[in-house]
Parts: structure tokens; sequence; C-alpha cells
């Protein structure tokens, strides 16, 4: 069974208390499109990172808001600000780095919570059956585009009834993979 390869470019996380700093008071996300994960959204507010080096302006805001917020960039993004992005699955912010939200409002200090995601892909139990996998197994997967296949490593799998089967990487990995909407990934077991 082969599954969806999605890239899942820089975007941002908020809590309630961060999104009313940035946006003013009792400010509520603004939902333009649903995302291929259900509940996910994507939104009409954008922020500004800024880290010690330069800033990225016009990042796009996920929702639903969290309990605590995310930054989530690729490795090139974080060595171009300055910050040293950790590896992490969402939401597993114990220790990472952080940097300054700037919104249209004001501003977050955010002290931690800036981090590269780990690739992962998400599926539903029936799926995780049919592909030979358990939540949180590490796994191999094998893209193939045309003129730069690539096999991912350390791909983190995710099951749960409210998921859709789809395998998430960053831009710098759909980038190195020549990854398009049409691309396709496949487990491999050695």
């Amino acid at each position: 069974m082969d599954f969806i390869v999605e890239t899942s470019a820089r975007h941002v996380h908020l809590s309630q208390a961060d999104l009313e700093t940035l946006f003013g008071a009792g400010h509520k996300l603004s939902y333009i499109r649903e995302l291929s994960q259900p509940g996910q959204y994507a939104c009409e507010e954008r922020v500004e990172i800024a880290g010690p080096k330069k800033s990225i302006k016009n990042v796009i805001v996920l929702g639903p808001v969290r309990p605590a917020s995310q930054v989530e960039i690729s490795l090139t993004d974080a060595r171009s600000v300055g910050i040293a992005a950790l590896i992490r699955e969402s939401g597993d912010l114990a220790g990472t780095e952080g940097c300054k939200l700037i919104g249209p409002a004001g501003e977050v200090i955010l002290a931690q919570g800036v981090i590269a995601a780990k690739r992962h892909i998400h599926t539903t139990p029936e799926d995780a059956a049919k592909l030979g996998v358990a939540d949180k197994e590490t796994v191999h997967v094998k893209i193939g585009t045309d003129g730069r296949s690539l096999l991912f490593g350390d791909v983190v799998v995710r099951v749960s009834s409210s998921f859709s089967t789809a395998m998430h990487i960053d831009t710098d990995e759909s980038n190195a993979a020549g990854a398009n909407p049409a691309t396709r990934g496949e487990i491999i077991k050695f």
C-alpha cells in the first residue's frame, strides 16, 4: 500500500493567549480552508518569525488554537534566522529554542517552541494494519520521484482514528526528493 506524501511548509500554531496578544483581545482564527488532517485548517492570519539574524514575514497560522504556541520551520529557515531548531515531533517542545512572533497588534517572545518537524506518517488504525505498522514505530519510506527518488529513514508513524493517511515532510526534504502534489511513498522493510 502506498500513500500521499505532502509537503508541510513553514507555519505557526498559536495558543489562545498568544493569538490575542498578536491579533487583539478576543480574536478568533479566520478559517480559509481545511487541511488534509481532519480538524486542521489554514487561517488568514499571518505572523513574522524573528530570530537573532533575520526574520521571515507572512508565515501562515494553522488552526485550531493549541495549548502552547509552536513554530515549525525547515532547517534551512532555522539557519537563516539564526535559530538551532531541533528535529522533534509536533508538541514535543521541551528544551527547544524560542523566537519572537510579531503580529499586527503585538509581539510574543516564545521561550521555547521552534522545531523542525520530524518526518512522519499520519495513519488510521485500519491503514496501519494494511501497512504493517504500529503507533510510534520508526520506518523507512521510499519516495519514487522522477530523477530524485529517495529513501527516507527515521519516519515516525502516528496512528489515530482521527487521522487521514498521509506522510508529511518539510520543504527541505520535499525539494531534495523533487516532490510534487502527486508524490506517493511506500514503507520499505529491511
